[in-house]
């Protein structure tokens, strides 16, 4: 899909910490999509007066609930802002896609050759 009229830029670059702003979950970023790429069923199931539009980054998660399970989630731009908590931050599938440096910023793991 080619983007045209006006050009999309993703606020959260990849290895970002995310907070959800209604649900509260957190998470890391390891993909972005520049607008909605998940099925239309997908989106259908989202109650009408809480569905995201569809033109704008969407992002894939790490993500950490409250009672800290951990699951891959996909969330919209406009539901997403940056966690700063000082939360430590655990999901078993964090090391396949980041090494993590000591000021806590997540970096792309590089793949062995």
């Amino acid at each position: 899909m080619q983007i045209t009229s006006r050009e999309l830029h993703a606020k959260f670059p990849i290895g970002q910490q995310v907070r959800h702003r209604l649900f509260g979950f957190r998470g890391v970023v390891y993909d972005v999509d520049p607008e909605f790429g998940n099925t239309e069923e997908w989106y259908q199931s989202i109650p009408a007066e809480a569905r995201p539009r569809k033109d704008q980054p969407f992002y894939h998660l790490l993500a950490q609930n409250h009672d800290q399970s951990s699951y891959m989630a996909y969330v919209s731009e406009q539901n997403l802002v940056p966690d700063e908590s000082d939360e430590p931050f655990n999901h078993p599938d964090l090391d396949d896609y980041f090494d993590v440096h000591e000021d806590g910023h997540y970096v792309v793991r590089q793949k062995a050759n």
